[in-house]
């Protein structure tokens, strides 16, 4: 039996506005939760970034343990979704004036999905 290793997402009192602010410092960041802002889990393969796969990698375990994301094994594939209520419970406000202001300045575009159609 193999033994999986489970990600440690961090809970709504220990989500800090440093942690939040500083994964979200980055502009791969900014798109990867623009990317998830529509609600969706997203297979780790459909994310698109102009990154080395080990960047991206990198990217997302920051996010998550800022507490941004969730992160979820599911055999061989990952999958990852954005922790939008604990945000607006923790940080009321916060993620959608992120949001808004990265879709106005642009920042994030060049981060998508396999299907763009279906990006932020």
């Amino acid at each position: 039996m193999v033994t999986v290793k489970q990600a440690r997402h961090p809970g709504l009192e220990e989500m800090t506005l440093v942690a939040v602010m500083g994964a979200l410092s980055d502009p791969i960041r900014v798109g990867l939760v623009r990317v998830l802002a529509d609600g969706r889990e997203r297979g780790w393969g459909e994310l698109r970034a102009p990154v080395a796969k080990s960047t991206l990698s990198h990217h997302l375990r920051v996010l998550r343990d800022a507490g941004l994301t969730r992160t979820r094994q599911e055999g061989t594939r990952c999958f990852v979704e954005l922790r939008r209520e604990d945000l607006n419970a923790r940080f009321p406000g916060l993620l959608e004036a992120v949001l808004e202001v990265a879709r106005g300045d642009d920042v994030g575009a060049h981060v998508g999905v396999t299907d763009d159609s279906n990006r932020t």
